[in-house]
Parts: C-alpha cells; sequence; structure tokens
C-alpha cells in the first residue's frame, strides 16, 4: 500500500515493530519519489501509551495526518479450550484492543483538524464466526467491523470519514502458511483493490470484490458446521 499511495505522490507517516524494512522502504520510495515527505517510527500498537505519542509525531512531523490506516494484526490462535489461552488473548489484544486505542488516537487528531479518513483492516472472517485456530481470530475482526459501523453511524454527515475493509486471503508474510491458497489473491492484485476502495472512501467493503463478495454472501448464510472450510 505505502508504494501505490506514494505513486500518487501522498505523504506517509510509516510505523512498526521492526524499522529497518522501513527505512528501507523509505530510501526507496525518496529516491523514486522525491516530491514526497516519508516519517517513520517505532511502535508496537500493543504499548498502548506510546501509540498517541507516535501519532502525534507524525503529526508534527508531517504538519498534520488526513488519514490513519489501522492495520497492524497478528493470525495467532489455537481451538478454543486448548490451553493455549495466551495465543487468542495475544490475538484479541492486537487485532482489537489495540485497535481501539490506535482509534480514539486518530479521532481526537482529526477532530482536532476538523476532518479525518480513518480506515479499519477487518477480515471476511469478521462476517462469521469460525472453529478452530481462527476462532479468536475472527470475533477479533467482527470487533473491529463493528467498531467501524457504529463510527460510520456517528459520523454519517461528517466531518470524519470512516472506512471498514473487509480483505479475504491476499498472499502476505502473514497469509503463507495458510491452508486456504486455493482462495488466495496475488498481493498486487489485493493492494490495488484496497487501496482503490479508500481512495473512493468507501463505508464499507469486501476486497477484492472477486472471489470474496460472493463468498462472504454464502459465508454469512452457511450452518456453522460448514463455517470451518473457510478456516
Amino acid at each position: 500500500m505505502a508504494r501505490v499511495f506514494a505513486a500518487q505522490g501522498r505523504d506517509l507517516a510509516l510505523c512498526a515493530r521492526r524499522t529497518d524494512r522501513l527505512d528501507e522502504l523509505k530510501a526507496e520510495l525518496t529516491k523514486k519519489f522525491p516530491g514526497i515527505n516519508i516519517a517513520v517510527a517505532t511502535l508496537d500498537v500493543n504499548d498502548h501509551d506510546e501509540i498517541p505519542k507516535v501519532f502525534n509525531h507524525f503529526v508534527a512531523e508531517l504538519g498534520g495526518i488526513d488519514r490513519v490506516i489501522v492495520n497492524a494484526g497478528i493470525g495467532k490462535g489455537a481451538p478454543l479450550g486448548s490451553g493455549k489461552l495466551w495465543a487468542n488473548k495475544a490475538t484479541v489484544e492486537t487485532n482489537l484492543v489495540a485497535a481501539l486505542v490506535q482509534i480514539e488516537t486518530a479521532l481526537e487528531i482529526f477532530k482536532s483538524a476538523g476532518s479525518g479518513h480513518l480506515v479499519l483492516i477487518s477480515s471476511v472472517l469478521g462476517n462469521k464466526g469460525v472453529p478452530g485456530v481462527k476462532a479468536a481470530y475472527a470475533a477479533s475482526k467482527a470487533g473491529v467491523s463493528s467498531l467501524g459501523e457504529s463510527l460510520r453511524a456517528e459520523y454519517s454527515r461528517g466531518p470524519i470519514k470512516v472506512t471498514v475493509l473487509e480483505p479475504g486471503y491476499i498472499e502476505s508474510e502473514m497469509t503463507a502458511k495458510s491452508a486456504s491458497t486455493m482462495l488466495m489473491v496475488d498481493n498486487e492484485s489485493g493492494v490495488k483493490a484496497m487501496v482503490r476502495a479508500i481512495e473512493r472512501e468507501t463505508g464499507r467493503a469486501v476486497v477484492p470484490s472477486w472471489p470474496w463478495a460472493p463468498l462472504v454472501w454464502l459465508l454469512r448464510r452457511l450452518p456453522p458446521r460448514y463455517a470451518k472450510r473457510f478456516a
């Protein structure tokens, strides 16, 4: 996404736990697109006190932030009741609790600025509880989608725009070990679909729409015992 937005002339604020790759990306994009500004910072979203510090550092460095994409997430998990509470707890804390802190921080910044665009990256699995190792993951993403829908209702007339994206399986390090390779969308196609939806400020979208929009329609209607096929 950073590369696509940079090609559109967007300034970027990039943060992650490991900044070595972000520093390399900054060097790559600065060389290719010298007209944009790129700020990089270290951030573990589970360190809640650091989120407002990093976000406001970006505001000061770039002169403001007009869009925040809440994208950090992990895919750890174990069947509920299997004795691996730590894995499920980590998933919910990173995907949902940390997302809430980022949302709160972004909204404060947007309210102060008078406008802004909040983008929440949920998942197609947020539409249906799934058994096994992805139970906590699906629940965490359902929570993200619910928060987004609440905010869409709250800011239905602006000045803050809210987008909830529900990606299917898109090729990445996180999905590399997924068993659902038949449904995997290549990284370039998946990213382009996400960026298009973000740029349009779409309220809620399944991305890419093919094959995932019809699959989500089906997933919502499947009896619980069949949901495992999407896990």
